[in-house]
């Protein structure tokens, strides 16, 4: 189908003003970092955090170099419960408050399960399902201080069968399911947990888990013809981490057509 154009970027409306917004895997040119600029321009104060020291460094700089909020960076492996705890230890010492962690840290890949070694399985599911459990864990106490949000982001792939994906599909399933769950036992603390379920952000890391032949086609399925910019997806994530979303937890919100 012909491809629609892309809407104006949208302008900040101060929705976070005076809020402490922890984002994780934050660096280079996908979802994280727009989301981390997104809230920077919505008012907010934010602590990033990235596996890749150089990729992170990069980000700080370009996010600070927008003299809006103040950024701090450190660098995090999700998989590493040290790691976490000093993400956690780090954004209370340089926020004033923690009131929104986004849990964007996660591993894709394209392998037909017959030729998939366990090393290859488990480095996904630990990167992308087991990494959003031991950030949730290690936030939900930071956040009952000031009734704050997670949100996790998920994937369509949790939902829709696509060949080469059993790995990533099966991570992001376990997402969606660990936000339902955990939504119902912190929501008495206080704290709201959603998630997202983008369908196809463009963005240059593509590449390196998809072809360019499967990329242009799944855009070519969306409704709009193209797949989202990260900012659009970034847009969802504020919406659910903001007081418009107060009564929603424990929701997947599709960021797609839901045709591909």
């Amino acid at each position: 189908m012909n491809k629609l154009q892309t809407p104006s970027y949208p302008l900040g409306r101060n929705l976070f003003k005076g809020k402490g917004i922890v984002l994780t895997a934050a660096a280079g040119a996908g979802i994280g970092f727009a989301t981390a600029k997104r809230f920077l321009e919505e008012g907010a104060d934010i602590v990033i955090s990235d596996v890749h020291e150089t990729r992170l460094k990069a980000a700080c700089e370009s996010l600070s170099a927008l003299k809006l909020g103040t950024v701090n960076a450190i660098t995090c492996d999700v998989t590493n419960d040290q790691n976490i705890k000093e993400l956690f230890d780090f954004a209370k010492h340089n926020l004033e408050s923690v009131d929104a962690v986004i849990n964007n840290a996660g591993l894709g890949g394209e392998c037909n399960l017959v030729d998939m070694s366990n090393d290859e399985w488990h480095k996904v599911i630990d990167i992308t399902l087991n990494g959003a459990m031991k950030i949730m864990r290690e936030a939900i106490p930071v956040l009952e201080v000031a009734q704050g949000c997670i949100v996790n982001n998920a994937s369509v792939l949790g939902w829709r069968a696509q060949a080469g994906q059993a790995h990533y599909a099966a991570a992001k399933a376990g997402v969606m399911a660990l936000t339902r769950c955990v939504a119902l036992e912190t929501v008495k603390k206080g704290i709201r947990i959603n998630a997202v379920a983008p369908s196809l952000a463009i963005n240059p890391h593509l590449a390196k888990t998809s072809s360019n032949e499967l990329i242009d086609k799944l855009a070519s399925q969306e409704a709009y013809g193209r797949g989202a910019e990260p900012w659009e997806v970034a847009n969802v994530i504020l919406f659910l981490a903001s007081d418009l979303a107060s009564y929603l937890t424990g929701e997947v919100i599709s960021v797609s057509s839901q045709r591909a």
